[in-house]
């Protein structure tokens, strides 16, 4: 099956922490800047993001109950076409159905408008589908009880016509992809901060996860993009 090409663009600290204190001392601002600008490097139509990232800045909220409905749609992928057409895409990964929407895209300061992409699993409520294509939210099946990355990124690539996706956290989602051998690049933002809290790391495993094994990557280029600041960047062998 073809899928896009899938970069994990992450910002860290020192010690690997992608979440903590150090995002709000004065010397991680040049990093987070240079992070930012260096997005548009790899020309990605779609960024994707897990549902704790989403509550942190994306999505407006969680849903809350949901008034039942008459009639539901049915159990199948949904494009909408008016959000297709915006050729830029946020893949939301939403297994249970949870995040909140006030329309069919999110427009972040800096960045074109982005139409929204919820990825579910079979265990959304049927109500929520109706409350998805009310927001004019497209969204895709890929799974039973827990997300199917690879049957996701051939649907993107088929259904949307993504050929580039950046993948940026938080770290449990991005285990999944790499668990599944679906990362083919790897790009660190590297603060000159450490960290030292109970922050998660780029690539996290969780109990309720299939596990997988250590992951090499063979180290593709250094820069320093300001001082201080390292960008990193890793492929697969």
């Amino acid at each position: 099956m073809e899928h896009p090409f899938v970069v994990c663009h992450m910002l860290t600290s020192l010690d690997g922490k992608i979440d903590g204190t150090f995002f709000g001392v004065p010397e991680t601002v040049p990093a987070i800047k240079a992070y930012g600008e260096l997005r548009s490097f790899y020309g990605c139509q779609a960024t994707l993001y897990g549902t704790t990232t989403m509550l942190g800045g994306y999505a407006e909220g969680k849903v809350g109950q949901l008034p039942t409905v008459m009639s539901t749609p049915p159990r199948a992928d949904w494009v909408n076409p008016t959000g297709k057409a915006m050729g830029n895409f946020i893949v939301a990964v939403d297994p249970q159905g949870q995040l909140a929407y006030s329309g069919l895209s999110i427009e972040k300061k800096g960045r074109p408008a982005a139409h929204v992409i919820e990825a579910l699993t079979e265990q959304v409520a049927p109500e929520y589908l109706s409350y998805l294509q009310n927001q004019g939210v497209s969204y895709l099946f890929a799974g039973e009880k827990r997300l199917n990355c690879t049957l996701l990124l051939e649907k993107l690539h088929r259904l949307f016509g993504i050929n580039k996706l950046m993948l940026a956290g938080g770290g449990i989602v991005n285990g999944s992809f790499l668990a599944e051998n679906l990362v083919d690049e790897l790009s660190l933002v590297i603060a000159p901060v450490a960290d030292g809290g109970n922050g998660v790391s780029s690539f996290t495993q969780v109990d309720f996860l299939p596990s997988w094994p250590p992951t090499a990557f063979h180290l593709k280029e250094v820069q320093t993009v300001v001082p201080n600041v390292l960008w990193v960047r890793y492929t697969r062998p």
